[in-house]
């Protein structure tokens, strides 16, 4: 049996749903199921399906908020 491991580095989430991350790639993950989300068109424009909501990637930009890290003590 053969594995692969791929790690993503997750930069950007959602100001009011924060278990949706994004890559500095563009690549979003839905953090609660562990799935990705793929990009689709919705009337001639590239975005997400965000629960019932189609969101463009210009209407994005406007709704994230880089991750912050927490300040480890160690």
């Amino acid at each position: 049996m053969n594995t692969i491991s791929i790690n993503y580095s997750l930069k950007w989430q959602f100001k009011e749903l924060p278990f949706y991350q994004m890559t500095a790639n563009g690549i979003l993950f839905n953090m609660r199921t562990g799935r990705i989300k793929k990009q689709c068109i919705n009337g001639g424009s590239y975005g997400f399906w965000i629960g019932k909501n189609f969101i463009t990637s210009k209407q994005m930009r406007n709704k994230l908020e880089l991750i912050k890290q927490s300040d480890c003590p160690f």
